[in-house]
């Protein structure tokens, strides 16, 4: 396994190989990529849908088929944002997606095999750019280019996970590294691999512990997290949402899960990396449910490292006393950065008031419930120690 082979780099793990600014859109698109750009003010005036009900209604299913790819990448975001602010700034939610929203973000998102509404790599892995370009993509170095309201906490909140995105990526290259090392049964590499694991894990968590810093509970609640819903499981839309002008749905309301920070491809690949089970559950059928939103280079990463390693098997076997701890401190962490996710969901979700239909504090974003499932998969992450 190579990660140049998934799109994918050890500088920025699963992050976009290139910076959304860069990327120029077509003259087509102008009114869109304004109104994206202009979502603060657009938002602010209470009647977001009479705004963008104005947008001409391109016909993109030609362009998005034939474009490239990173093209399409960035119209998802532009329109992905568009489309979630449509559902959600107002009061009530819409029954249905007008035609010049939905057509154009079902054309997108066929081209790219994910469904049609912000997905994680629309919000995170594709929206970020640095200040510095010789400098490295950490906290100090990178802005959100696409955001809803703006303001520190919104910004914050993705830019966490963008650092922790790039953070990772030596993580998966060394996960390529032991799946080659298990296969020629090289004790000693496989050690040493799994030590420099363990170092590079301390980053992560050090990066996922700050996220207080900047963001705060009660904002990420109020003012963060009503925009990134799905239609899937919303009380505010329990038919899902109807995509007018888009024939394969016959005019029939769709259910698609909303963005969330599960659709990070980093722990499924250390669960395959690590060999790690979970039991049958809520939130593992969501998060099985949840694998056909990633990028399908993504998905291929994840079925392939997991069909390829032997690790824990081969950490079992040889005895190693050396490798057996290295295994564990690195299963441990991974642990740990569940750990955190739980405290998290618990300050950020579960300890904040009801802000009525669609911010439901039992289920997440995506729409599921996740505090018992979210402990019972970290238990079940530490039973894998050897």
């Amino acid at each position: 396994m190579k990660l140049s082979d998934y799109d994918m780099s050890a500088s920025r793990g699963f992050l976009s190989h290139f910076q959304i600014i860069d990327i120029d859109l077509p003259d087509i698109f102008a009114p869109v990529v304004e109104a994206a750009e202009n979502l603060s003010g657009l938002m602010t005036t209470g009647r977001i849908r009479h705004w963008l009900d104005r947008l001409p209604a391109l016909d993109l299913t030609e362009w998005a088929a034939n474009a490239p790819e990173e093209q399409v990448r960035v119209a998802m975001v532009r329109y992905s944002f568009l489309v979630q602010a449509y559902v959600w700034s107002e009061s009530e939610a819409p029954a249905a997606l007008p035609a010049n929203l939905a057509r154009p973000i079902v054309a997108l998102a066929d081209r790219l095999d994910q469904a049609p509404l912000l997905p994680y790599s629309g919000y995170v892995l594709d929206n970020w750019a640095q200040l510095d370009r010789d400098g490295p993509i950490t906290l100090d170095n990178v802005y959100m280019v696409q955001n809803f309201y703006g303001g520190a906490d919104e910004n914050w909140f993705v830019l966490i996970h963008v650092a922790i995105e790039a953070a990772a990526g030596p993580l998966l290259g060394l996960a390529c590294d032991l799946v080659k090392a298990v296969c020629e049964e090289d004790t000693a590499k496989t050690t040493a691999l799994l030590e420099e694991m363990d170092s590079h894990w301390n980053t992560v968590n050090a990066i996922f512990d700050r996220m207080p810093e900047r963001c705060d509970p009660y904002i990420y609640y109020q003012r963060v997290r009503p925009y990134i819903h799905g239609w899937a499981n919303n009380p505010a839309l329990p038919d899902g949402l109807i995509y007018e002008g888009v024939a394969k749905y016959a005019g029939k309301g769709q259910s698609f899960r909303g963005q969330t920070g599960s659709q990070s491809s980093i722990v499924p690949s250390m669960d395959a990396l690590f060999q790690v089970q979970h039991g049958n559950d809520p939130l593992r059928s969501f998060l099985d449910d949840l694998h056909a939103y990633r990028p399908a280079q993504h998905r291929r990463f994840i079925e392939d490292l997991r069909e390829q390693s032997k690790l824990r098997e081969f950490a079992i076997a040889c005895g190693d006393p050396a490798l057996r701890a290295a295994f564990n401190a690195s299963v441990e962490q991974v642990a740990r950065f569940r750990t955190r996710h739980l405290e998290y969901a618990a300050s950020y979700i579960n300890k904040q008031a009801s802000n009525g239909k669609g911010n439901d504090t039992e289920v997440g974003t995506g729409g599921t419930p996740f505090m018992k499932y979210l402990k019972k998969h970290r238990d079940e992450n530490r039973a894998q120690l050897i």
